[in-house]
This record gives C-alpha cells, structure tokens and sequence, in this order.
C-alpha cells in the first residue's frame, strides 16, 4: 500500500518532528511556501518529490517549480496547488482524485462530488495557535484512498527550531 507523504508551509523551516513523519514514505507531496532549496533537497534525499510553488517561494531558487501540478501516485491522480482559491480544474481533470493544497496553515479534509480536498496544514514555523501537522493517504490495491491528518507533537512556545 504506497504511503504518500503531505506537507505544506514549511516556510524554511524542517522539523525533526516533520523528517520523524515522513520517513518511509513512497513519495512527499509539497504543497508549497517551502521556503529554500535546502528543504526541498532534504525532502528529496528522503523520497520522490512533487512539490508545488507557495506564495512566498519567490526567490529565484523557485522560478521553476509550478504553481500547480497533477501526478499519478499508485494509479490515482493527485493535483496540488498552493492556494485552494487558485485551483482551476477543467475537463482534462477530470480523473482527479485527490487535491492538495496548502497557504491557509489549517489542517482540513474533506470530500465534495468525489474529490478529496486535503490540507496537511502547517509543519513550519506556527502561526497563531494553529496546530503543527502533516498529512499522508495510503492506497490499497483497489485504488481506494486512505487519508490521515497527524499534529505533531511540538510545544506549543516552540515556533523554530
């Protein structure tokens, strides 16, 4: 059952926590704001990467990394996009499965017209009294999708590491 790895808003910011998390993993999913080329190269080390363009990726280390893209992960089709509000899905889309995104740093799941639309929320530095988190989905061998959402267990005075 291929385990593909959620995260987002990283914002520079890899936590021993997160790389804990994602270990194992069959592929890492970014959702953007990664925040250098140092997070992206750590997550890579760890497993295939795809990793979208957040907001605040506007260095040029970022300017060729999509702001959005779809991949098939163990036969389902994956879109990520940084910001759910720019998420512009037509008919060629249509095999979509699952959407990732990220910006709001709240962690959320839910499933509309059989999409599942999967925010891991924040593995960054914390903003305001938002939880630390990650995400991942299984799929078995029917194609049917598993998702899970996990708060890290990080003090809540601990904004960096």
């Amino acid at each position: 059952m291929p385990r593909i790895a959620l995260i987002s808003d990283t914002h520079g910011l890899l936590r021993p926590e997160a790389l804990a998390f994602l270990a194992g993993s069959d592929h890492i999913v970014h959702a953007g704001d990664i925040g250098g080329p140092e997070i992206l190269a750590a997550l890579a080390a760890m497993a295939p990467l795809s990793v979208v363009r957040g907001n605040n990726d506007s260095e040029p280390w970022a300017d060729d990394i999509p702001s959005s893209l779809t991949v098939t992960l163990g036969g389902v089709a994956v879109h990520a996009v940084h910001d759910i509000a720019d998420l512009h899905l037509g008919p060629a889309d249509g095999d979509v499965r699952v959407v990732v995104s990220g910006h709001s740093h709240k962690p959320s799941m839910v499933e509309r017209d059989g999409v599942l639309f999967v925010n891991p929320g924040s593995a960054g530095p914390r903003r305001f009294s938002l939880p630390i988190s990650v995400g991942e989905r299984r799929i078995d061998e029917r194609g049917r999708v598993t998702p899970r959402l996990v708060t890290l267990a990080v003090p809540l005075t601990a904004s960096r590491r």
